[in-house]
């Protein structure tokens, strides 16, 4: 498969506590229909870090089945211990997901030859292709170019989704290897995409997948005047989803649009009464509605 277009880091909706897989599926339907090249089940935004194993392997297994191959399916399994990371990634394998998106291990924080051992070794094991994840915000370690060109080396790794922050890391990355880059913040997607990324692993188009899809391929097809008015119609959307820890605004908004229940698990908890304002208004003026 080829790494590109519109990726949704979709949300994980639960129902009294418990996650709510008819309406899992009713989101992957949305995606689909918006377009969307692939949707990323148990991401970040999937609030993976409080599944627990058997409910992180169904919502890969229900996305998947949803999805019915009208679209890619990039199973988050990654784990900060190796171990784990194997035994998520080929029950995704095995269950007929496309790729997996393995984070950087967290917490814990491997050197650079460990994070290097990290993935190969799952590459290795699981034969099923890879996305490594830079999101140093989040893991307190980053994958530092060397590596990522190392590790593109290995038939198994597909590509790497840049959340760092830094337009110039996508830049420096091209110029070690040709791995393809994913965008990790929906912001940044133009810019990047302008120094040779090759779309966005997106948070956003858990609500706007088909506007997403309009500026991504608008970028991919070197027309950055359509390009730019998407990015400034949805900008400030795009930098208020992430006014609390994601996937907190998202699911908000969500709820908002009566899309999901708003529901989140511990330790993550509703939005503050300020923030939510902020939040609503944003959504209003970026769809053209009052909520």
């Amino acid at each position: 498969m080829e790494l590109k277009g519109v990726y949704t880091a979709l949300v994980t909706p639960f129902a009294n506590g418990a996650v709510d897989y008819g309406k899992l599926r009713e989101l992957v339907a949305l995606q689909v229909a918006g377009g969307v090249d692939g949707i990323v089940p148990v991401g970040t935004s999937g609030e993976s870090p409080t599944l627990s194993t058997s409910e992180h392997m169904k919502v890969i297994s229900e996305a998947i089945a949803a999805a019915n191959k009208k679209c890619y399916i990039m199973a988050g399994t990654g784990a900060n211990s190796t171990e784990e990371a194997i035994e998520l990634t080929k029950h995704a394998k095995e269950e007929g997901a496309d790729c997996s998106l393995q984070v950087t291990p967290y917490y814990n924080k491997p050197t650079q030859e460990g994070l290097y051992r990290h993935f190969a070794t799952i590459a290795d094991k699981c034969g099923i292709p890879l996305v490594l994840y830079n999101v140093p915000g989040r893991t307190g370690t980053a994958i530092a170019p060397e590596t990522i060109a190392r590790l593109s080396k290995n038939a198994n790794i597909l590509g790497v989704k840049e959340a760092g922050g830094s337009v110039e890391r996508v830049s420096e990355i091209a110029s070690l290897c040709d791995i393809p880059i994913m965008c990790g913040d929906d912001s940044l997607t133009v810019p990047m995409m302008s120094v040779g990324a090759k779309g966005v692993i997106s948070v956003a188009s858990n609500i706007i997948p088909a506007g997403l899809k309009t500026m991504v391929d608008a970028c991919a097809k070197g027309d950055f005047a359509t390009a730019l008015k998407y990015h400034r119609k949805y900008y400030r959307l795009f930098k208020d989803l992430f006014i609390e820890s994601n996937p907190i605004p998202v699911k908000a908004a969500m709820a908002m649009l009566g899309m999901i229940r708003e529901e989140y698990r511990l330790p993550l908890c509703e939005m503050a009464p300020a923030n939510r304002e902020k939040l609503k208004a944003t959504l209003s003026k970026a769809l053209g509605k009052n909520l």
